[in-house]
């Protein structure tokens, strides 16, 4: 039966905005700001499915870290799974989003193409609101982003995990806090964030 989801789309890290890792004015991204990428990424499914499951209306939130100089690259990811989710459904979205189900979100993930460090999957309480211009998201004791305001006078910028098809929108943030274990521990304010929406199947 395959699995399909889509939905909204936020992320922030500890590149100044315009993060360079984005296309922007239709020009590839490079470097990011410091050399170290320090990060979390959020997904809103508003309608879902894999195998018959129902995943509509469940949120995935990944913290993330990998160095621009470190040979590969390789990113070093903790998966939080919403745990309003039964233990299907939570299964479901470990396996789309860590790349267990293949189809065309591998395209999108360089956390699944890349090699990579898996620092583990809990299923968490994650609450979250994308709306535009009040986007925030919490994971319980764990994680923050709060937006703060929208770049002004940008190009047209895009980002590979939703995909360059499809024209976001560049922000900055309040607040990005990891409280996790080394490396993943980390706060910065006024930093980089991304708002889009999204689509994959398999």
């Amino acid at each position: 039966m395959g699995w399909r989801v889509r939905g909204s789309y936020l992320e922030s890290c500890n590149c100044d905005a315009i993060c360079p890792c984005r296309r922007i004015g239709g020009k590839g991204g490079g470097r990011s700001t410091h050399g170290i990428c320090l990060g979390t990424l959020s997904w809103l499914i508003e309608e879902g499915h894999a195998d018959g499951v129902a995943l509509d209306g469940l949120a995935v939130v990944l913290v993330i870290r990998y160095e621009d100089d470190e040979p590969g690259s390789p990113w070093s990811v903790r998966l939080f799974v919403d745990d309003r989710g039964d233990e299907e459904q939570r299964k479901a979205l470990e396996e789309i989003f860590l790349g267990g189900r293949g189809g065309d979100i591998v395209e999108h993930a360089p956390w699944i193409w890349k090699d990579r460090r898996a620092l583990g999957v809990s299923a968490a309480a994650i609450e979250i609101d994308h709306t535009p211009r009040r986007q925030w998201f919490r994971v319980r004791d764990r994680v923050e982003v709060r937006v703060a305001s929208v770049v002004a006078d940008q190009p047209a910028v895009t980002c590979v995990i939703p995909g360059h098809d499809r024209q976001g929108e560049e922000l900055t943030v309040e607040v990005l806090r990891v409280a996790e274990e080394p490396p993943l521990a980390f706060e910065y304010r006024g930093v980089c964030a991304y708002a889009c929406t999204f689509e994959y199947s398999g």
